[in-house]
């Protein structure tokens, strides 16, 4: 909701288009542009030939988020009936949309805030950022007990099998392993 309530409070801030070549911050090599898709859609990143990381725009990152959607065909033409020129949400470049149903600029597809997707988002976000709820006591001291038997259960089946000689780790021809394998059969009765 912060978020909304910036962008809301910054909708008038003058917007400029992106930098033509944008570098990586560490090694000063030019971005390359590529694309990356999510549910709602495919968005601009420039990535690093290095793989030092990424750079989303804004718009971007919120086509990433959920928050926002592209346009159709058909909502783009209803548009263009209405106004003349949009800036794109990808680069920030003025574009004619009654010629254009892409950036020319940037080939980023048009976009805007889906309200029904923005609460869906949002809903999720919450969700997910929802504290689990405690375990009681009793239920953590029964997960202890369990996994204590567990742990016994495990070394006991390991030193079995070390004594019986089936543990990948025995040596063949020690004889102290095989005497003392000889005595774990004897006292077992086999």
């Amino acid at each position: 909701m912060e978020l909304f309530t910036l962008l809301h409070q910054h909708r008038t801030d003058e917007r400029r288009p992106l930098q033509r070549q944008l570098a990586c911050p560490r090694c000063v090599r030019p971005l390359a542009p590529s694309f990356d898709v999510v549910r709602g859609g495919r968005y601009m990143v420039y990535r690093c030939a290095q793989q030092h990381g990424r750079f989303s725009a804004f718009s971007s990152f919120m086509v990433e988020k959920g928050f926002v959607r592209h346009l159709t065909r058909a909502e783009v033409d209803d548009l263009a009936r209405c106004v003349d020129a949009i800036y794109c949400t990808g680069c920030g470049a003025p574009v004619d949309i009654r010629k254009d149903h892409a950036c020319p600029h940037c080939r980023a597809a048009f976009s805007l805030i889906d309200p029904e997707a923005v609460k869906k988002a949002l809903e999720g976000y919450r969700v997910a950022a929802a504290p689990a709820a405690a375990p009681s006591a009793p239920d953590l001291a029964d997960a202890l007990v369990m996994l204590e038997r567990d742990r016994n259960r495990a070394q006991r089946e390991q030193q079995r099998k070390r004594f019986s000689g089936e543990a990948e780790d025995s040596i063949t021809g020690d004889l102290f392993a095989a005497g003392v394998a000889a005595v774990v059969g004897m006292l077992m009765g086999k």
